[in-house]
């Protein structure tokens, strides 16, 4: 089985040198596209982008008065969405700031949290764009010396060597397709989880700030601002 390395090692050298140049930057960008669907997957679980039932239980919580308790439940959590509502909660019942001081302050920590789960995508979708491009330059580069030989080799040309020379072109157009495809793919289910994090988030935030308008005063013993207390008159 080991004596198979070696030549598969070998195939795969004499696949990119058929490519030229641009297969040994379309095999980079393969490995980079392979090495950033990982990292972001990671990322993406480490944030726990799929995690958000520890903070719809803080904003259920808070909408029904235990200020207390919803903010417990979300004091050690570490997914996005619960940073967000602790943000929004601690400000809420932890002090008595104006409203709109308060809405800056969520909406800026969930920037931050939106931007981690977006961090890598421009990349994936540089790759996902000059890949096919690399590959078409690639094709091009390959057909004029290929034409370039049949006009050399004149009335002897031979019609296999310049289909040869034709299909080895083609090869950086279908690897560059190759590696823009995942990549492409990979951009779009990421972008939408990144979008589906926002959309909870901002369900989240409207719904502990019409919270408190609808009767519920900060806990600990904080005073409402007048502005609050004329609402809640």
């Amino acid at each position: 089985m080991l004596d198979t390395v070696p030549d598969a090692l070998g195939e795969v050298q004499q696949f990119l040198a058929q490519g030229g140049p641009a297969m040994w930057v379309i095999a980079g960008l393969s490995v980079v596209t392979v090495a950033l669907i990982l990292w972001k997957l990671w990322r993406l679980l480490i944030l726990g982008a799929w995690a958000g039932a520890r903070a719809r239980d803080a904003v259920r919580l808070w909408r029904c008065g235990d200020g207390d308790t919803a903010l417990s439940a979300v004091d050690r959590a570490r997914d996005l969405r619960s940073r967000v509502v602790h943000s929004a909660l601690t400000s809420l019942t932890s002090t008595a700031v104006p409203e709109d001081h308060m809405r800056e302050e969520t909406e800026r920590i969930a920037q931050i949290e939106l931007a981690r789960t977006r961090s890598g995508l421009r990349a994936l979708e540089l790759i996902a764009t000059i890949a096919p491009l690399i590959g078409l330059l690639g094709t091009v580069l390959g057909m004029i010396e290929a034409f370039q030989a049949l006009q050399d080799a004149g009335s002897r040309a031979d019609p296999a060597a310049l289909a040869g020379g034709i299909w080895e072109a083609l090869l950086t157009t279908a690897a560059g397709m190759a590696v823009a495809i995942p990549a492409s793919a990979a951009l779009t289910w990421f972008e939408s989880i990144a979008d589906r994090v926002q959309a909870d988030i901002e369900d989240l935030a409207t719904q502990i700030f019409t919270g408190r308008h609808r009767g519920h005063p900060p806990q600990h013993g904080a005073t409402p601002p007048a502005a609050f207390t004329a609402v809640a008159e």
